[in-house]
Parts: C-alpha cells; sequence; structure tokens
C-alpha cells in the first residue's frame, strides 16, 4: 500500500507556500516605505488558495514556466504576476508611494500568524503520518 502525500497533507503544503511567497510580498512593501513612486502590492491569499485547492481537486498540478529551452523542467510553485494586486492607498501621498506601514506591518503579522498556524497543522499531519507508519 502507497501512502500519497498529496492526500494525506491536503492543500496545508501550498497554504504554507503561499503564505510564505505573501510574506515576501509584504516584507518587500514594508523595505520600500520610503520609496519615491513604489506600487505596494498583495495577494488575495484566500483566492489563490481556493484556486489551488480547485487544481488539486482536478488532479492538476502547478508548474513553472520555463523562459529558456535550455531551462529544467520542473513542478513547484511560481507565484504569477496576475496574483498579486496593486494595493489601493488610503491616503494620498506627495511623493506617490503607496505603502502603509501600518496596514503592511499588521498584514505581515496575521500572515505570519496564519503561517504559524499551518506550519503546526501540517506538523500534526507529519506525525500521525509518522504514527501510522510505526503501528502506534
Amino acid at each position: 500500500m502507497s501512502i500519497s502525500f498529496d492526500k494525506a497533507l491536503g492543500i496545508h503544503e501550498k497554504a504554507l507556500s503561499f503564505r510564505a511567497q505573501r510574506a515576501e510580498v509584504l516584507a518587500n512593501n514594508i523595505a520600500n516605505a520610503d520609496t519615491p513612486n513604489y506600487k505596494a502590492r498583495d495577494m488575495d491569499f484566500s483566492s489563490v488558495l481556493a484556486a489551488e485547492s480547485e487544481k488539486q481537486q482536478k488532479g492538476g498540478r502547478f508548474a513553472l514556466d520555463r523562459t529558456n529551452s535550455k531551462h529544467i523542467e520542473a513542478e513547484g510553485l511560481a507565484m504569477a504576476d496576475d496574483t498579486l494586486q496593486y494595493r489601493t492607498p488610503t491616503q494620498p501621498s506627495i511623493d506617490q508611494n503607496t505603502v502603509d506601514a501600518q496596514i503592511e506591518q499588521s498584514n505581515y503579522t496575521e500572515n505570519a500568524v496564519g503561517f504559524q498556524a499551518s506550519f503546526t497543522l501540517l506538523n500534526s499531519k507529519f506525525k500521525g503520518l509518522v504514527s501510522a507508519l510505526r503501528g502506534e
């Protein structure tokens, strides 16, 4: 009997990866808070995860795009630019920067808590699989 990790772990593995990617985007926004004309970006985590869940249910894989024929083919996660959205500023700024540091820090913290929750859930699933393999 073989174990399918995709079925055993469900969408939680992808959720962890998407949360890590979102953390990178939010950190980039925070780092560019003082950059003139910088446009804050974010991804709608729930819609990206819902699309991935639907893709998994249909048996599809998330493939990487190859930009050069010499690149090695790979399967995995790639955050397409169409999943990133520009944030609408709450108030205009003189330098046309749309980063609101407080909102970005709040979103980053919320994302970090979600990441930790996904990681904890994934850890418990792995512990359950190990227990099942040991016959405990």
